[in-house]
């Protein structure tokens, strides 16, 4: 009689493809943590953990011309309404024993002023104000960006932009943004991405600022 052996690989070996995503059930927080030590800082890979489900994501490399593009839109629209920030790039947020996610991009707006000058985030410092994702439809991620206090999470997939806004403790799907309440975002974005595809970036962002010059 043969008996099944267990076999156990080191996360780091395995293969994903860019575009692809695996997802490992029943993931205790310690060997969530000793994951993130494995996988290192230096990969192409991103996660999302909650509630004991943690996913590893490779996004495709055309991912990138979406999210610098729509961080180029917030910066040039918090600027143009006088409103600092501080922006992060894609760091491991965590809330400890509970969640974990690693954003796109992500700004500090109310408290942008107490992460000026940080390299590296501390245990106490706070969520992002507004945390931005691209190519994620997950539910892991959705509820680990809960679990973790962001007050604004931004997704935007297949063309279309997704606003969620945190109430309660729940997030709340919106049509505008609390920081751009008199600005149509969910419409402006995916305009700009999909003309960026046809022109490039720098002049899309060009058209971006003279079709809205009144928000500019």
């Amino acid at each position: 009689m043969s008996v099944a052996i267990p076999v156990f690989k080191p996360v780091s070996q395995i293969q994903l493809t860019p575009g692809s995503k695996v997802t490992i059930p029943d993931v205790s927080w310690d060997e969530f943590e000793a994951i993130l030590k494995e996988l290192g800082e230096k990969r192409n890979s991103r996660i999302a953990y909650s509630q004991g489900n943690l996913e590893i994501m490779v996004p495709l490399p055309e991912h990138e011309i979406p999210r610098d593009l729509i961080s180029d839109i917030v910066k040039i629209l918090l600027k143009a309404k006088g409103i600092k920030y501080q922006p992060f790039g894609s760091t491991t947020y965590k809330k400890q024993g509970t969640a974990g996610v690693e954003p796109d991009a992500c700004f500090y707006i109310k408290n942008y002023q107490q992460m000026i000058g940080k390299r590296r985030l501390q245990p106490d410092d706070p969520p992002p104000d507004l945390a931005i994702e691209t190519d994620v439809t997950s539910k892991t991620t959705l509820d680990a960006y809960e679990a973790i206090g962001v007050p604004e999470l931004w997704i935007f997939d297949s063309g279309k932009l997704s606003i969620y806004l945190l109430q309660v403790g729940k997030y709340i799907k919106s049509e505008k943004s609390q920081y751009f309440e008199d600005v149509d975002i969910i419409k402006i974005i995916p305009d700009t991405v999909e003309r960026s595809w046809q022109v490039g970036s720098f002049q899309a962002l060009e058209e971006f600022t003279n079709i809205y010059p009144s928000i500019i």
